[in-house]
């Protein structure tokens, strides 16, 4: 960790974060998704017993309020994850109950460094479990050579304030490590299928709070930007998801002829050794 040796309590919460690398791209994908606002999620998985916090899995959340610099979380969403979890890790490698232990949001054309806000919120999160962890997907900057770049930042919030006065929180940066996965899990299947479906019901919820305007002019307009939204939908999300799944079924395909291959020329050799054993024998 880069920040906060001097905070003993914090060092005891988590020393280090893994996160599989299909929940990671669900992040990804998510944080991907839209450049207008920010995006959330929270993080599913398990803190083992050397304080390492290991993700299998997340929740995509729908947003309440759809800002391009806050993102919020309601209780019921909060409370409907903590069902989630116990189901989603059953369809992980582990397929066993998990846990919440975290969150992440986007940080769209600004940087990955967490605001007072988001401090403030983590700090919160702490306050119910010690071992909560905040992900920042920094997205959509470029740098003066016109490149695309992308940041990620794994923290926790630490209290600096002076004995009775009000809270300062630091970021405390925690080592975040990105663990290879061979196939994607069903849990990470399921995410990824529901992205489109959460960002439609994003705008048709955006379109229903429109619907009590009795000028025509306005509802015309307002229901032209809902249909253009929605297509705008299937050309940058649908269409380059299911894309990447096909490509993905492809390589599996290839994976799988491999071994088949290789599974055969096994079976030969054992069939020749069990030959010359009885041969000998």
């Amino acid at each position: 960790m880069a920040v906060g040796r001097e905070n003993k309590t914090f060092e005891m919460a988590v020393e280090a974060v893994k996160i599989e690398a299909d929940a990671y791209m669900v992040c990804l994908t998510h944080a991907l998704s839209t450049e207008r606002e920010e995006v959330m999620g929270l993080l599913i998985g398990e803190v083992e017993d050397d304080n390492i916090a290991h993700i299998y899995s997340v929740i995509m959340l729908q947003r309440l309020d759809k800002r391009k610099d806050r993102v919020e979380i309601s209780p019921e969403q909060l409370s409907d994850a903590s069902s989630q979890a116990e189901r989603l890790g059953l369809l992980t490698s582990k397929q066993r109950p998990m846990r919440v232990i975290g969150w992440y949001h986007s940080h769209p054309h600004i940087t990955v460094w967490p605001s007072h806000v988001d401090l403030r919120t983590q700090a919160m999160y702490q306050c119910m479990d010690k071992g909560f962890v905040g992900l920042i997907f920094s997205c959509f900057n470029t740098d003066p050579n016109m490149s695309g770049h992308l940041k990620v930042y794994c923290f926790q919030s630490m209290n600096m304030r002076s004995e009775g006065g009000p809270p300062q929180y630091q970021r405390a940066e925690i080592e975040l490590q990105i663990v290879r996965t061979q196939v994607l899990s069903k849990a990470t299947l399921n995410s990824l299928s529901e992205l489109p479906q959460i960002l439609s019901k994003e705008e048709e919820e955006a379109y229903r709070n429109t619907l009590s305007s009795k000028d025509l002019l306005t509802a015309v307009h307002n229901s032209t930007v809902f249909t253009k939204a929605l297509c705008q939908l299937m050309e940058v999300m649908c269409g380059p998801l299911l894309q990447t799944l096909e490509n993905r079924l492809q390589v599996n395909l290839k994976n799988t002829a491999a071994l088949e291959t290789e599974k055969e020329a096994l079976e030969r050799e054992v069939e020749k050794l069990k030959k010359e054993l009885q041969s000998s024998s």
